[in-house]
């Protein structure tokens, strides 16, 4: 029954993610990510790749490149 589908988040959902990627971290320690999970209902691998994903379009939208190791936001 555990899949790896990709979970759309509800409007409340996105609300709350979007709030902690913006207005509190970008890079979300495990604490904050489980705390964040929690929020919201999604599993912390959901979360996880949601601010990855996200990350990766703010990045686009910045013109910098979607994967950086060296450069912290």
């Amino acid at each position: 029954m555990a899949t790896d589908k990709t979970v759309t988040p509800t409007e409340d959902q996105l609300e709350i993610l979007e709030y902690n990627f913006c207005k509190v971290n970008k890079h979300p320690d495990p604490t904050t990510l489980c705390l964040i999970a929690a929020e919201t209902g999604l599993s912390e691998e959901q979360t996880l790749k949601w601010f990855k994903q996200r990350l990766a379009e703010w990045r686009k939208s910045e013109g910098l490149p979607s994967e950086s190791g060296s450069v912290r936001d």
